[in-house]
């Protein structure tokens, strides 16, 4: 066994761990840290396949962005763990169902037939000034460029249709609209005003003794 091999064994394996103790683990928080740890090592076994370009992303955007707002979101609500426990056995045999269900999915995609090295060859060892993002650019804009513009828009619908969800309906008087024509026409007479007022003064405070004279 080559170092390279030991090294994605080592990752496959505690990404492995990490995504079985994300979806076992009680606590929301630890879940969530787990999940960091299934992205690092994915992203390096992503690096280890001379893919460097989607294991940064990994960690950049669903570690860095991501998983940092999930970790917010999670902490900042309230969460009682005593009501999510609650019907854990009712529906753990239709989850068993459902794991079965996918693990048999998952096995006729990526399968050896479908996906082992006697269909797809040995990887291309590329040199050192090979650019995988260039790679990946030219596959998305040109071969896939449909199926990436579809979705970019679906991506737009999602966040038009998220936007509208939220919308609130407020009264006409309550809203103030910015009108840019207006500002830019204003003149510095209408900025500000002066007032002339007479000065007013306090009356000194008199001593306890006076007072009580």
């Amino acid at each position: 066994m080559t170092f390279e091999l030991f090294i994605f064994y080592l990752l496959a394996t505690i990404a492995s761990v990490s995504g079985l103790m994300m979806i076992t683990i009680k606590d929301p928080v630890k879940a969530a840290l787990w999940l960091v740890l299934a992205f690092i090592a994915t992203a390096g076994v992503w690096i280890t396949a001379q893919a460097e370009f989607l294991g940064l992303v990994l960690i950049l955007v669903y570690v860095g962005a991501v998983m940092v707002l999930f970790l917010f979101v999670v902490m900042m609500l309230d969460i009682n763990l005593s009501i999510m426990k609650e019907g854990f056995t009712k529906y753990l045999p239709i989850g068993g169902m459902v794991i079965v269900l996918i693990a048999a999915m998952m096995y006729l995609v990526l399968g050896p037939n479908n996906f082992g090295l006697e269909v797809t060859g040995n990887p291309v060892i590329h040199p050192a000034d090979y650019s995988n993002t260039k790679a990946i650019g030219l596959e998305l804009y040109t071969v896939h460029a449909y199926a990436f513009i579809l979705a970019a828009v679906l991506l737009l619908l999602g966040i038009v249709a998220a936007i509208t969800l939220v919308l609130r309906r407020r009264p006409t008087g309550e809203v103030r609209h910015q009108s840019i024509d207006k500002q830019v026409k204003t003149q510095a007479s209408e900025r500000f005003e002066m007032v002339k007022m007479k000065s007013e003064s306090e009356e000194p405070i008199k001593p306890k003794e006076e007072e009580d004279k």
